[in-house]
C-alpha cells in the first residue's frame, strides 16, 4: 500500500522548513479520538487520561513491578481477606481524605449492580470491602485470588472522593472529576480538549510539567502536522503509512512499543444465526488473511494471533494465527447448510490502525465465501454506547487489551465469560474453565488453565482474534518518553528539556 503523494509532498515541506517546538511548562498531547466522560469506574475507552487524575492503591512501574501508591503495602490475611494499609495525609485535590471510607466508597459503587459498571469483570472477585480503620481497609473475595494486589494498580479502582461524588451525581462527577492524582482537571470541552493542571499537592511532589492539554485531532495527517509544526509534543496513534517519513527526521523521536498496543478482534453475538453455529464461526476465520492485513494496511505494525493473551500475560499459549483457507472455510459453510453464504451487519471504528481499511478487507474476504457483509462505520462515540449496551452488530471489530494486570485473565473473562458486559458469548465449558481460574492460586495449575481456555477459543471460535497491534508514539526531541507495556501515558514522569 503506498502513500498518496499529496499526502508525502505536504508532509516534506514541513520537514524541511519546520522543526518541532515547545514551552517549559506546557505539553500538548494530540490523541486519535476525544474523551467521552472522565468517570473512571465507568470507562468505555483506554483510562489513558484518568490514569493522571486519580490514584490506585498499588502502582506498576516503568519495569512493569508493582509498587506502594495510596496503600502503603499489602498482605493476604488469609486465603480470603487482603489489608491494605493507606498512606497518611493524602487528600483530594478538594480537600477530602483520602482514607479507608472513600476505598470502600469507590469500589462499592463498581459491585453494585445497579450502576451497570462496563468494568465490574475486572473485580467481581471481590465479595466486600471492611473499613478496619481511619487508614485500613481489609477487602474480602468470593474465593482464593492471587491477582488482588494486581487488580488494585488500574481501572476500575481508582479511588474517588465519596463526598463530591455523591454531592454532584454521576453525571457531573464524569463531566468534572475531581481525584488525588498528579494532575487536577482543569478544562474538559469533549471533541475539543482536556485540559490538566499540575497538582502542587500531590503525594508524589509536583509534576515536573505544569500543564498538559489532550487534544483529539481524528485526521492522521493533521496528527502528524500538528507535531511537525510545534502544536502538539506528543502523538498517540501515528498511523503506520507515515512511518516511514518520520523515520530519521530531525527533532522527532520515533516509539514503537512491539505488541504493546491492544488485540484487534472480531466479536460474534454467538446467539444470534448463524453465528450460533460453531462450523459458520471456525468458516469466518479461515476466509480471513491475517498476514495481509497487517503486511499491507499495518505496514507490519501488528503481528497475526490465534489468541487475544500477549506474550507478556501470565498464562499466554502460543496460538498461531489460522492461515486463510478459502476452500476448507466454503466446505464447513456448505456443512452447516449454507452453501449460498448469507448477509451479516458488520461494524468497524476507525479507532485502531488502519481499522476501517482493515474492515473493507475483511469484507472482501468474506466474499469470496459467499458471506456479504454488510459494514458499518459509526463514529467512535456512538460505537462505545452501542458496544456496551448490546447494541451493536451481530460482528463487531473491537479491541481488547490485558494491560490492568499482565495477566491473561484480563484478555479473555471480561470478553468470553456470559453475562458481563463486554461478553457477547454463552459457553457453560468456557464459564467454567474461566471461574476456575480466578479460583486457582497454584500458578502452574492456573497457568494450565488458562491455556486451556485459549485452546478452547481457537477450536470454537466464540469470538475471532485478528492481530496484536504495536503501540506507535512520536514526540519532540525535547520530550522525554518511553512507551510502556501497559500502554500508559504517566504525565508525572515526563519532562520537557
Amino acid at each position: 500500500m503506498k502513500i498518496p503523494a499529496f499526502k508525502l509532498a505536504s508532509l516534506a515541506v514541513l520537514m524541511s522548513l519546520m522543526t518541532p517546538v515547545a514551552f517549559a511548562s506546557e505539553l500538548v498531547i494530540a490523541q486519535t479520538t476525544s474523551a467521552t466522560a472522565m468517570d473512571p469506574g465507568f470507562l468505555k475507552e483506554p483510562a489513558t487520561l484518568v490514569d493522571n487524575l486519580f490514584d490506585t492503591l498499588v502502582l506498576r512501574d516503568a519495569n512493569m513491578q508493582l509498587q506502594p501508591g495510596l496503600a502503603t503495602a499489602w498482605k493476604a490475611l488469609d486465603d480470603t481477606t487482603w489489608s491494605f494499609p493507606l498512606r497518611p495525609g493524602v487528600k483530594f485535590s478538594d480537600g477530602e481524605p483520602v482514607n479507608a471510607q472513600a476505598v470502600k466508597f469507590s469500589i462499592d459503587r463498581i459491585l453494585d449492580p445497579a450502576n451497570h459498571s462496563p468494568t465490574i469483570s475486572y473485580i467481581r472477585t471481590i465479595k466486600s470491602v471492611e473499613v478496619s480503620g481511619d487508614l485500613e481497609v481489609k477487602i474480602h473475595t468470593t474465593g482464593p485470588d492471587p491477582l488482588l494486589p494486581t487488580r488494585m494498580s488500574r481501572y476500575p479502582t481508582y479511588i474517588v472522593p465519596p463526598a463530591y461524588v455523591t454531592k454532584v451525581g454521576a453525571a457531573e462527577f464524569a463531566r468534572k472529576p475531581v481525584g488525588s492524582g498528579a494532575y487536577i482537571l482543569k478544562e474538559f470541552v469533549p471533541d475539543e480538549k482536556v485540559v490538566m493542571q499540575a497538582n502542587a499537592d500531590y503525594w508524589r511532589g509536583k509534576p515536573a510539567i505544569d500543564t498538559v492539554t489532550w487534544r483529539p485531532i481524528p485526521e492522521a495527517t493533521a496528527r502528524i502536522t500538528a507535531l511537525l509544526t510545534g502544536e502538539v509534543q506528543l502523538v498517540d496513534g501515528v498511523p503506520a503509512d507515515l512511518v516511514p517519513a518520520l523515520k530519521n527526521k530531525p527533532g522527532v523521536h520515533l516509539e514503537q512499543v512491539k505488541n504493546g498496543g491492544l488485540t484487534i478482534y472480531l466479536g460474534l453475538k454467538n446467539d444470534q444465526k448463524p453465528l450460533n453455529d460453531v462450523r459458520v464461526r471456525q468458516a469466518l476465520s479461515l476466509a480471513l488473511n491475517r498476514t495481509a492485513y497487517t503486511r499491507d494496511l499495518l505496514h507490519g505494525f501488528g503481528t497475526p494471533t490465534g489468541t487475544m493473551a500477549g506474550p507478556k500475560d501470565f498464562g499466554y499459549q502460543a496460538i498461531p494465527a489460522p492461515a486463510q483457507d478459502i476452500a476448507k472455510a466454503k466446505s464447513l459453510l456448505s456443512e452447516a447448510g449454507y452453501p449460498q453464504g448469507f448477509t451479516l451487519r458488520f461494524q468497524a471504528p476507525r479507532r485502531y490502525i488502519a481499522s476501517a481499511d482493515v474492515a473493507q478487507a475483511i469484507v472482501q474476504d468474506l466474499a469470496a465465501i459467499g458471506v456479504k457483509a454488510e459494514l458499518e462505520v459509526p463514529e467512535w462515540s456512538v460505537y462505545t454506547q452501542q458496544v456496551a449496551a448490546q447494541k451493536q452488530a451481530p460482528m463487531y471489530m473491537l479491541a481488547w487489551g490485558s494491560t490492568q494486570t499482565l495477566d491473561a485473565d484480563a484478555a479473555l473473562y471480561p470478553i468470553l465469560h456470559s453475562g458481563e458486559p463486554y461478553s457477547t458469548v454463552s459457553s457453560p465449558e468456557l464459564d467454567a474453565l474461566l471461574n476456575s481460574s480466578r479460583l486457582t492460586v497454584d500458578p502452574a495449575r492456573r497457568e494450565k488453565i488458562l491455556q486451556q481456555i485459549q485452546d478452547v477459543v481457537a477450536q470454537q471460535q466464540p469470538l475471532i482474534p485478528l492481530y496484536k497491534e504495536d503501540a506507535l508514539y512520536a514526540s519532540a526531541d525535547n520530550l522525554t518518553f518511553s512507551g510502556r507495556a501497559d500502554a500508559r501515558i504517566p504525565l508525572f514522569d515526563l519532562r520537557l528539556k
